[in-house]
């Protein structure tokens, strides 16, 4: 498995959205992206970290960065879950892991001694050159989208 490394290239990817639009990292050169990759729509961690973004979005607007969530549900699945908590963020659809494997974060996990696929909740701020300018790996969600608002606001 690859681990992407601060400094690196942001690995591009051409993905669904939730909203039916398809979102290409590439062409998002020239403005600050948050890139969050979350195991599951509607569960309470990720709906919380969903939530907490789209509380702040005001706020990484103002320093003209934008925030993507992805995790392997369907563009539907990601569509109700948006309308269901008024997420004012885009989710992009990587049922493929194509993204999430990119960026390292498809990992081998456990629960209850059941080993078992899935993705380590991570974050990437890539700068707007397309280079990874911080990495959070096993993000704990409280807090976290004002840590990488912060770390957003240093790029700025």
């Amino acid at each position: 498995m690859t681990q992407i490394a601060e400094g690196s290239i942001a690995p591009d990817f051409s993905l669904p959205a939730g909203d039916g639009t398809t979102v290409n990292l590439a062409s998002m050169r020239g403005k600050i992206v948050v890139l969050y990759f979350y195991p599951k729509d509607d569960t309470s961690g990720c709906t919380r970290e969903a939530v907490d973004f789209t509380t702040l979005k005001p706020e990484f607007d103002t320093i003209g960065a934008v925030i993507l969530g992805v995790s392997p549900d369907n563009p539907t699945r990601h569509e109700k879950f948006s309308a269901k908590h008024d997420l004012a963020i885009t989710l992009i659809s990587d049922e493929e892991k194509s993204a999430a494997q990119a960026y390292g974060v498809w990992v081998e996990k456990s629960m209850y001694g059941r080993k078992y696929m899935g993705i380590e909740r991570s974050t990437f701020l890539v700068d707007r050159e397309g280079r990874i300018a911080r990495a959070w790996r096993k993000v704990k969600v409280a807090g976290h989208a004002a840590e990488v608002l912060a770390a957003a606001r240093e790029l700025a």
